[in-house]
């Protein structure tokens, strides 16, 4: 059985994706100068997001491509009105009590809207084993809880090694321990630090009955140590009018795409020998002529990408349907995304997020002061659902 922390919320939090890491085409594969990872192009996505309604934001991390998340992050702060933003971290590239500081900081200049995606990827030059890469992830999270809540840091791990009495980096905006912690990992350590450490497990797209698996298998294992967490997806997304104009449309998206450069495009990224990448790879393999693994499952994305692989596709109701079906099964947390990125946001936006009950996970779980301003969304008001021909 699937036990979520968030059982009592009848909304979802429907997140989109930032491009930070040169991830935008209207033709898989093929450049695009016009949509390429620049502070102008990658804001304006997240502006528009935040404008439509979304509830998060994920703004992802790269060592070859694309711009610094942090960095990017502060600098849009400012901008945004009530989307969060779920900031990708590589545990490892910043000394952890300077993150601390850093994302406390970055926590007030978002008024309690940040969330903390954990990586653990190798840097560049290094390759450790599984066991290790997850330790030092561990590392990283327990130093952070430290110094989010104490006034001192005594830690003796593998990898870091810190006895200060007295410590006063700036305290998250976040009551009650922080930003969320957000995860995806598929290893048997990996599962088992997001069942000790973080708050939602993130999946990428796969059969239901497989997505099932890996929620009670977290379930159990968060049960040893007496937590419990949420779950999410991270998916693409292609919606229109019609089926068959979205079934289209993921042709087109891949109709110019030469299988060499996809292949390199999957090879070049840190995660490209992980399990989960291995599990998208097998999900495309079970897949019918079409690329569709399961209804409205397509996946054909995972041709030119490294990790998410499949999108969704249908028409609204077909969409609406499915995300229901997933909220059924337990999972509260979705990240969106879709070619170009600012097109099928402004899709999904019109076509199908006003018709979801929204919620933020960090005001769900009572992560922000009681003295925060409620959002204007996600207020339990139910809206009505769509109904679209095929």
């Amino acid at each position: 059985m699937i036990e979520i922390r968030s059982k009592h919320l009848t909304g979802a939090e429907v997140a989109w994706f930032a491009p930070l890491c040169s991830d935008d085409y209207e033709f898989l594969g093929v450049p695009d100068n016009a949509l390429k990872s620049t502070f102008a192009h990658t804001s304006n996505i997240l502006l528009t997001a935040d404008r439509l309604g979304f509830r998060n934001i994920l703004c992802p991390s790269s060592f070859q491509v694309g711009q610094d998340t942090l960095t990017f992050a502060a600098g849009v702060a400012p901008q945004t009105k009530n989307i969060n933003l779920l900031t990708a971290i590589r545990c490892g590239e910043l000394q952890p009590i300077m993150l601390a500081r850093t994302l406390a900081t970055l926590d007030h200049m978002l008024e309690g809207r940040l969330t903390v995606n954990i990586i653990s990827s190798d840097l560049p030059g290094e390759v450790l084993d599984s066991a290790s890469r997850y330790q030092r992830s561990r590392e990283v999270i327990e130093i952070l809880k430290q110094a989010w809540t104490q006034d001192s840091i005594h830690f003796e791990g593998k990898f870091y090694k810190y006895h200060l009495d007295w410590i006063d980096p700036a305290k998250p905006y976040q009551q009650n321990g922080g930003p969320l912690l957000y995860f995806g990992g598929y290893s048997p350590d990996g599962k088992d630090l997001c069942a000790e450490h973080c708050d939602v497990y993130l999946m990428w797209p796969d059969t239901e009955d497989n997505l099932r698996a890996h929620m009670e298998d977290l379930t159990a294992r968060a049960k040893k140590y007496g937590r419990v967490l949420d779950y999410g997806l991270r998916v693409h997304m292609i919606v229109r009018e019609t089926e068959e104009e979205a079934r289209e449309y993921a042709q087109r998206l891949v109709s110019k795409l030469d299988d060499n450069v996809g292949a390199a495009i999957r090879g070049r990224a840190q995660d490209a020998q992980s399990l989960g990448v291995a599990l998208q790879a097998q999900a495309r393999a079970r897949a019918d002529e079409e690329g569709y693994v399961e209804p409205h499952l397509w996946t054909g994305i995972g041709r030119a990408r490294s990790g998410c692989g499949a999108a969704l596709v249908g028409n609204p109701q077909q969409i609406l349907d499915k995300i229901q079906r997933y909220m059924d099964m337990g999972i509260r947390a979705f990240i969106f995304s879709g070619y170009p990125h600012l097109n099928e946001c402004e899709y999904f936006g019109k076509l199908v997020l006003p018709h979801l009950e929204t919620v933020s996970m960090p005001e769900a779980q009572g992560r922000r002061p009681a003295s925060t301003p409620p959002s204007p969304l996600g207020t339990g008001e139910r809206r009505n659902p769509v109904v679209t021909a095929n």
